[in-house]
């Protein structure tokens, strides 16, 4: 009868222990809102800012007191990103590298100087390799690769321009864990994103005379569209128990502009909620 007992409380036990794990595997985390840090009036420009993370990069410094312009080829959500968040648009397709070296060269002449420079802007375009054209290939790395390269090397001259460089400068790119993991048909995005991971270090030292550090984001699955139609699985796969959020990612952007985080620089940080530490093998 004793033993019979002591059985049955261990089940129980077992029971709520297994419940209290399944209730962690759900959506948790900061909801999306006001992002509570401030900034000195800090001069920023984001490529790809007019929806998804670029959106939320855009609104977290402008919630900071700084001042923002972004550019974008969507003509529809970035006039409304711009009331929305009192931002600065520069609506351009950043692969026309004459329209992008115009509009950085604008805000050199209306700000006098960038202080952060948010590389955001990417398309991601899955085709099978067999069937994926060298016209579709250099578009993705136009559009997610080159920009980089242009908007640093602009921030590079006009800073050398000056009678003396400012002592502050950032720069964050943003890659994607696809970096260093891929699925068929990537190709072009994979090498778009590898070589934003491998610029990043590279323009690190060649911007540290000029007191710019360069740093690399790699986001795993941000939801950018319907957060709440996700499934219960579509979280439960990730360590942290959820998909990520655009704030995610828009809050590191934030940490590495600190003026007082200038000891981290050619660094990539992953913000995947631990999925590319998962080891999966096929049971």
């Amino acid at each position: 009868m004793a033993d019979n007992y002591l059985e049955k409380k261990f089940e129980e036990y077992a029971s709520r222990k297994s419940e209290s794990k399944v209730k962690k595997i759900f959506a948790t985390g900061p909801r999306p809102g006001h992002l509570d840090v401030k900034f000195p009036p800090r001069r920023v420009f984001v490529t790809g800012g007019a929806a998804g993370i670029g959106k939320a990069v855009v609104k977290a410094f402008r919630d900071a007191g700084c001042r923002v312009a972004f550019c974008d080829v969507d003509t529809k959500n970035g006039p409304l990103t711009a009331q929305q968040t009192g931002a600065r648009f520069y609506p351009l397709d950043v692969c026309d590298s004459a329209a992008l070296t115009t509009c950085l060269h604008d805000i050199f002449t209306t700000w006098g100087d960038i202080d952060i420079l948010i590389n955001n802007v990417g398309i991601s375009r899955f085709s099978p390799l067999t069937e994926t054209s060298i016209k579709e290939f250099d578009r993705i790395i136009a559009t997610n690769l080159r920009p980089t390269f242009i908007t640093a090397r602009e921030l590079a001259r006009h800073r050398r321009s000056l009678p003396e460089p400012p002592a502050y400068g950032r720069i964050v790119n943003i890659t994607s864990t696809r970096y260093l993991m891929s699925e068929p048909g990537s190709e072009g995005y994979a090498a778009s994103k590898g070589g934003i991971y491998s610029l990043t270090h590279a323009l690190a030292l060649s911007l540290a005379p000029l007191h710019i550090t360069v740093n690399s984001i790699a986001p795993g699955w941000i939801e950018n569209g319907n957060y709440e139609a996700l499934r219960p699985e579509d979280h439960a796969q990730h360590p942290s128990g959820r998909v990520g959020r655009p704030d995610d990612i828009a809050r590191m952007c934030l940490f590495l502009c600190q003026e007082e985080n200038d000891f981290i620089n050619g660094e990539n940080i992953t913000i995947d909620g631990g999925m590319t530490k998962k080891m999966i093998y096929i049971e």
